[in-house]
Parts: structure tokens; sequence; C-alpha cells
């Protein structure tokens, strides 16, 4: 039976713990305030976790699914209408907040719990915080294209750490996680009490120790996986090659979603996305059903309409980022919420998210071989995850292009990537979107006759020129401000490195 544990116990550690941080400045160190040394393995890194997960499944999610065209700004609100509107300043707090978040706190607690694990031969955690350290990481660099690394986290030492390009840390992560793999991590296993700790598999799926480090070791691989697809526009060799070698080792991937699922409905102990959108702004309608996705879900009479929405198809909804419209659109006062329950789960890469890897990695370096059924598999599952079928949709609108084109079966596996990402991990779902151009950008906005479903469309009140989406975050104020090392600030709309 899954264990449920406290958030609350966690959030009151990652107080402590920032808190014992801010000590390391002082002169003297209080027996009350305990430095951050001196916390243990065991704490460092379920704190780790939840700072990844409040922000990539919270606020950075929102902004996610806002441009991944899942739910737009209400017309009767304001709280997104800046993010709808591609206006995401260096100051705004949804640059400034995870930018924050995850460098001082994930990051710092993963460096230092590898640091830990290193010293004491503890090689289970030491894979752990790796993966998660990487996984953190990449979140950032997809971001942000640049952030610091190799000068990084030693606040000690360098306090203005040089940026480095993307590339080189993808590939200085994957060689950090190889190193990890090489260990011996299952030659003592854990306790009760450190199973707990586990928050990403220590709770859900697979029973036993030797299950449950199996699965570090498949979202490390799945996780490489995804870093290589990453790179097939801009190293398309080193992704190929990458890959392969994955293939050729006989790795394991994904079979199980890794995130976090201990969720409650109790204040501060929620969904992070439920807790940000929902409970703290004390109103379920800051967001509202976006047609991009509603007129998808209707065309195709797919029944997930209702476990997203709410409703059945055909779902009531609003023109992405036409929250000034509603004089000539009525129906936008019927608009319905997206549905983001409490205890919904944050996955870090989900079950779905795996075979659909896999499914585009078959077809782009090994023939085909087996791609449909990975792609079933991913649609199966992704339908399964909200208690649903696709039923005969995998035969007719959903059917596996077989005789399609490289790109029309990778277009076909995007999209149902993107179908399957709703919720606290939509902001995947954005990245993809800016690796394949899947879904597809549409000439047209969504009120035109001419308009097809599922197109993603630019917003009418976009502050950036026609047509010119957004591709990555700017660098907060406060880093140009105290690191000259900062790079120079493009636009919203510059793609990141690996970008399409």
């Amino acid at each position: 039976m899954k264990k449920i544990f406290k958030i609350t116990q966690v959030a009151a550690l990652s107080t402590l713990v920032l808190v014992a941080g801010c000590k390391k400045l002082d002169i003297n160190t209080s027996p009350n305030n305990p430095s951050l040394d001196a916390a243990t393995v065991e704490t460092l890194f379920p704190s780790a976790v939840m700072s990844t997960a409040g922000r990539t499944g919270g606020d950075l999610s929102i902004i996610g699914g806002l441009w991944a065209q899942y739910w737009t700004q209400n017309n009767n609100s304001s709280q997104f209408r800046t993010v709808d509107a591609y206006d995401v300043a260096n100051t705004s707090n949804f640059v400034t907040g995870p930018y924050s978040e995850l460098f001082a706190g994930a990051l710092t607690d993963y460096q230092l719990g590898i640091k830990k694990s290193v010293a004491a031969g503890d090689w289970r955690y030491n894979l752990m915080n790796t993966v998660m350290k990487a996984y953190t990481y990449q979140v950032l660099v997809d971001l942000f294209d640049k952030v610091p690394y190799s000068e990084a986290l030693q606040p000690e030492t360098i306090l203005q750490p040089k940026f480095d390009d993307g590339y080189t840390i993808y590939t200085s992560l994957i060689s950090e996680i190889d190193a990890a793999l090489a260990k011996d991590f299952k030659s003592a296993e854990f306790s009760a009490a450190q199973t707990k700790t586990d928050f990403v598999f220590g709770d859900h799926g697979n029973a036993g120790f030797s299950n449950e480090m199996s699965n570090w070791v498949k979202f490390a691989n799945t996780l490489k996986l995804k870093m290589y697809l990453r790179m097939i526009n801009a190293k398309p060799a080193e992704a190929e090659a990458g890959i392969k070698k994955l293939y050729q080792d006989k790795v394991q991937f994904l079979d199980i979603s890794a995130g976090v699922d201990n969720f409650v409905d109790v204040p501060n102990s929620s969904n992070p996305f439920y807790e940000y959108n929902f409970r703290r702004l004390n109103t379920p309608d800051n967001l509202k059903a976006s047609k991009t996705l509603s007129s998808w879900l209707n065309l195709n009479k797919d029944p997930r309409a209702k476990a997203y929405f709410g409703k059945d198809n055909p779902v009531t909804s609003i023109n992405q980022g036409d929250y000034l419209g509603g004089s000539a659109h009525p129906e936008y006062n019927s608009a319905v919420n997206p549905i983001v329950k409490a205890t919904d789960p944050v996955w870090f890469i989900s079950e779905a998210e795996s075979y659909f890897m896999q499914a585009e990695a078959l077809e782009r370096y090994f023939g085909g071989a087996g791609a449909k059924d990975f792609y079933d598999k991913g649609v199966q599952t992704a339908f399964a995850q909200v208690s649903l079928t696709p039923g005969s949709l995998l035969t007719t609108a959903y059917a596996y292009p077989q005789t399609g084109t490289l790109e029309n079966k990778v277009e076909a596996i995007i999209v149902q990537k993107w179908a399957s990402l709703f919720g606290s991990h939509a902001l995947e779902a954005f990245f993809e979107q800016n690796r394949t151009g899947y879904p597809r950008t549409s000439p047209v906005y969504s009120t035109d006759a001419s308009y097809q479903p599922g197109q993603i469309v630019y917003t009418p009140n976009g502050v950036t020129g026609s047509g010119n989406f957004p591709r990555r975050f700017v660098f907060p104020d406060f880093e140009k401000s105290r690191n000259t090392n900062t790079p120079a600030q493009v636009p919203i709309y510059t793609k990141v490195w690996w970008g399409k």
C-alpha cells in the first residue's frame, strides 16, 4: 500500500535548511541554528526534491501550460496576463522565483548531498542526488540557455561564477550520471526510515530496495535519452551516437513514472500547481481552457476533455491570450477551468513520456522497429493516467502513421506526448514544442475559419511581434546586478541552443 508522508514536515525541513544556510554568513553559529553542513543526506535529499517539484510542478507548469496552450488567462481576471502576452520581464517573480529556488534550494542541497555521500561511500544517495541534480540543471538550461555550472555552488570561493553554454552543461551532466551509475549502489539496503526519504520512488511503484534502485537506474537512463533527443537539431552526430550507445548497452528505461506522488489535500502539503493557483490565490478562475487544446480534443472526440476540464466535448474555452476579447465573445464567461487536484502527482518523467521518447529514438536511429509498439503504449498509458482508455482512437484518429515519412511519425509521437503532459508536467510540453515544432504553429488565429484545431496560435496581445513565440526566460535582474559574468540579455523569442 502506498505510504503517505506529510509534506509539511519536509516544508518545515526545507525552511530549517535554508535558514541554516543563511547562518553560514554569521561569525558565530548558534547551536539552535545548525549550519547547512550539519544536515545529513537523509534530510537534504527530500528537501531538495521538494524544491525541484515545487517549481517544476508549480509556477513553471502554469507558465509551460500557458505557452503550450492547454489553458489561457481568464478574461475576467489578470493574474497571468503578462505571461499570456509573452511579457515576462527580468524582475518578474515567474523568472526570479524559479531561478533562485532551483539554485539556492534544490541544487545547493543536491551538491552537498553528493559531497556527503561520496565522503561516506554511500553510492545510493550519490546516484539519487546526481540524477536529480542533472534533472534540475536540465530544466534551468532549457529555460535560460546558459547558467553557472562549472564554477557554481561554491559560494565560499566563487561569488561570481561564469556561465557555461548549454551543450557543455548537458555533456558534463551525462558524465556525472555515468560516474554515479558505475558505483556499487546496491550493496547496502535502505532502512525503513531511509526509504521514506526517497520521495521519487520510495513511496510508490515497485516494492523492495532492489527495485527501488533499479528504478533510479532507469530514471538515469531515461534522462540521458531525453537529453540526447534535445540535441538532435544542434548536435545531430552526438545525439545519434549517445542514443545508439544506450541501446547497444541494452539499458532499461522507465516503465514507471518518476516523480512526487505523496501530496495531500492540506494547506502547504498539496500539489504545487493546486497550491499556487487555487488555494493561495483563493480562486479557481485565473485560468480557463484554451481553444487550442479543447478544439483538438473535440475534433478527435477525445474523452480526456472530461478529465482535463470537467466537461465532455465540446469544452467551452477562450481563444489563447484573448483576455481582452470578452465583449465580442460572451461565451468566454462560460469557459471552464482546468482540473488540477490537490493530490495530483508531479512527474519529472512520466511513464507515457518514457514510451514516447523510446518510440522517437527507434524511428530516428533504428529504422522504426518497435516504434509503433512504444507509441501505442505511450497513448494507452497517457489515457490510463487519467483512468481512461483510448478505445478505437488507436486505430482511427490516433493510429500510428506506419507508412508515413519520418516527420509524419515524429509529429504523431510529439502531438500525443503534448496531449499527455497536461497538468503539473506542462513545462515539458513547452520544451518539446520548441525542440520539434509540434504541435505546429498556425498561420492564422483560432477565430479564423481555416484554423486547424490543436495548432499553436500567436496571442492577440503579444508584445514580441507576430510569430515571435517565447522560447526561453530572460536572466533575472538580481543575477545581472551581482554577477558581472551574466550574459547579455536577448529577447524571449530567441531559441535556446537546442531549439529548432
